[in-house]
């Protein structure tokens, strides 16, 4: 039963395709590389999180924060005896491993959140000065990041960005699909246990986009080499969504 709910805003989906022996060894055991036509792939994620609270509280009473995340994709090896369907939030058939996201890092503007994020979810949040400023000219929005936490390794991002062109829903099969349709995220504990929350919403509806990017250290913080040529660009419309407590992965 999820926990939480909560609304996702400006999304964008910046998504280089790179070779898959490239992210493989920074995975922890259990994980595989997720790929697409023998891609895989990073994507820089910003966005905000509007009213994110207990389920069933009003959205009033929920907290706010601008996020900014790099990722890939991978699946987890299946726990032993889960057979199910092909929902979306379906736990996986005998036998398959189950898609997901992984997080290499996470900054937000909110300092409870991320600690809360670090000890009970098991995921490298970092605080940050986020300055999100939405309802730019045509929907454009200007977002830019700076990394406090103390001690961690400097991040920092600043761009413009927003969409272009008709709203569509990703088919499946889709390298969109591949990129946006992912219902949990996976994480490794400070024991080495593999944990995930399984998180539910409706299919996203999805716009080509643009941007005008100005800095972005995301891949050198996290050790990569910047990913060469032009990234794949989609703008989520806003979403609303629900989030489970994290579980470990039998």
């Amino acid at each position: 039963m999820p926990d939480f709910e909560m609304e996702w805003r400006d999304a964008l989906f910046a998504s280089w395709p790179v070779e898959p022996d490239l992210l493989a060894p920074r995975l922890p055991d259990r994980l595989s590389v997720d790929t697409f036509e023998g891609d895989a792939y990073l994507s820089v994620v910003p966005f905000a999180i509007r009213n994110i609270r207990p389920e069933g509280l009003p959205a009033a009473v929920g907290l706010s924060t601008p996020e900014l995340n790099l990722r890939t994709y991978v699946r987890c090896e299946a726990p032993a005896g889960r057979r199910t369907s092909d929902s979306q939030a379906a736990e996986p058939r005998g036998g398959d491993d189950t898609p997901g996201v992984y997080f290499f890092s996470l900054d937000a503007d909110d300092l409870l959140g991320v600690v809360g994020a670090r000890l009970f979810n098991h995921l490298p949040y970092y605080w940050a000065d986020i300055d999100y400023e939405p309802g730019g000219p045509d929907g454009r929005v200007d977002f830019a990041s700076r990394r406090r936490t103390p001690g961690a390794r400097a991040a920092r991002f600043d761009a413009t960005y927003g969409p272009d062109g008709e709203r569509f829903q990703p088919e499946p099969g889709s390298v969109e699909h591949f990129l946006v349709e992912r219902y949990r995220y996976f994480a490794e504990g400070s024991d080495g246990e593999i944990r995930y929350s399984a998180i539910e919403h409706d299919p996203w509806q999805l716009r080509p986009a643009t941007w005008d990017v100005r800095e972005n250290t995301l891949f050198r913080t996290n050790g990569f080499d910047a990913p060469t040529g032009d990234p794949h660009l989609v703008y989520g419309e806003p979403l609303e969504v629900w989030a489970g407590a994290t579980e470990r992965w039998r």
